[in-house]
């Protein structure tokens, strides 16, 4: 036998099923420390725009103290993720990906980062039945990464008719 027997999955309750999760890692978005509210407001933009976030989808944000207050201002309804050093965002979302069951909460992860850390847990996820779509800069976005999600969606393409003052 050249493949493993399929395992079912446990089905989501009723009330999870079409949830979708989005994970930010806004400093990746903004290209580094949100040291301005402007900044995180223009990040923010990004994302919605290009992910049509909605009303009352759970968004979790990383950043590192530096961005900590001005990511809250603008997004008041995220839960906002903290840690300071290298990758420290990263790891705080990489924590929520790994720790909190996403796989038997949410049918859909979009995850907003380029950094292969992520790509061993997208792929798990994408192996339980999470649809993943990775959205990132195209020119940062890890080979590792781009093999794991199952949807890539370019920022660049959505942003190419916008400036940062027309979207701010």
């Amino acid at each position: 036998m050249f493949t493993k027997p399929a395992v079912a999955l446990p089905l989501k309750k009723r009330a999870m099923r079409g949830r979708r999760l989005v994970v930010v890692d806004i400093e990746n978005v903004a290209g580094g420390a949100l040291v301005t509210k402007a900044m995180a407001n223009w990040a923010r933009a990004v994302v919605e725009t290009t992910l049509q976030v909605a009303d009352g989808e759970q968004v979790v944000i990383g950043t590192s103290h530096v961005g900590m207050f001005n990511a809250r201002d603008a997004w008041p309804s995220a839960r906002v993720k903290v840690r300071s050093g290298e990758n420290g965002a990263d790891l705080e979302l990489l924590d929520v990906l790994e720790s909190e069951h996403v796989e038997e909460r949410f049918d859909e992860v979009l995850l907003v980062s380029g950094d292969g850390l992520f790509a061993d847990v997208v792929a798990h996820l994408g192996r339980c039945g999470v649809r993943v779509t990775v959205a990132a800069w195209s020119m940062s976005m890890a080979a590792r990464l781009r093999l794991a999600a199952g949807r890539i969606v370019y920022l660049d393409d959505k942003m190419s008719c916008g400036s940062q003052k027309e979207i701010a």
